[in-house]
């Protein structure tokens, strides 16, 4: 992340869930404000919004005069600066939620881990880019691990008419192309793999 924007220059985080692979670099960025603090003089708190079905997890997001966690409702509208969020409860071994981030004109999706849900569709709908996960490929299941394979991203893409598709979460083995060839049978267009240095404008 250092490579692209300074810590002290985030305004906000938001946690869909606290598996480790989610939330391992917390006590990284909240160190390295730490450091620019002391270097800059910073006076500046930054908000990590999480839910509070884990209190103990929630609570680590709280550090000194770092980080702050804030609660956020599923149930309730968050705004944030410019952006509106509104939340889905996916299906996941943990409690975890899905985002929709929406500004005047602009809609980001993102799926978080989950199975696929049919409510995800009208969550979904008419998205400029949605950041789907995609943990398995076509011929596998991984609806019991809590996860989607490429056609189910494929599926709730072409179903909630989303312009771009990313997919994101991906497998540690095999040929990660081979996804995208495997979406496009069911989203014809538009379908990308997440990697670092991408800057996506919607």
């Amino acid at each position: 992340m250092q490579q692209y924007v300074k810590p002290s220059e985030i305004d906000a985080c938001i946690i869909s869930h606290y598996h480790a692979d989610h939330i391992a670099d917390i006590g990284v960025l909240q160190h390295a404000i730490l450091i620019h603090k002391h270097l800059t003089n910073l006076h500046k708190t930054l908000p990590i919004y999480g839910h509070t079905e884990d209190l103990n997890s929630f609570n680590t997001l709280s550090f000194k005069d770092i980080t702050e966690g804030i609660p956020y409702n599923p149930n309730e509208t968050l705004h944030i600066g410019p952006f509106k969020i509104s939340f889905l409860k996916t299906k996941h071994p943990v409690p975890c939620y899905a985002f929709r981030i929406e500004t005047e004109d602009s809609v980001l999706v993102y799926t978080a881990d989950s199975a696929f849900l049919e409510e995800f569709i009208e969550f979904s709908k008419g998205a400029d880019l949605l950041l789907c996960e995609c943990n398995f490929y076509a011929n596998m299941d991984g609806s019991q691990a809590g996860h989607m394979n490429s056609l189910d991203a494929a599926h709730l893409a072409k179903e909630a008419k989303v312009r771009k598709l990313v997919l994101t979460h991906l497998p540690h083995y095999g040929d990660l192309n081979n996804l995208v060839e495997e979406a496009k049978t069911i989203f014809k267009d538009h379908v990308y793999l997440a990697a670092s240095e991408q800057v996506w404008e919607i």
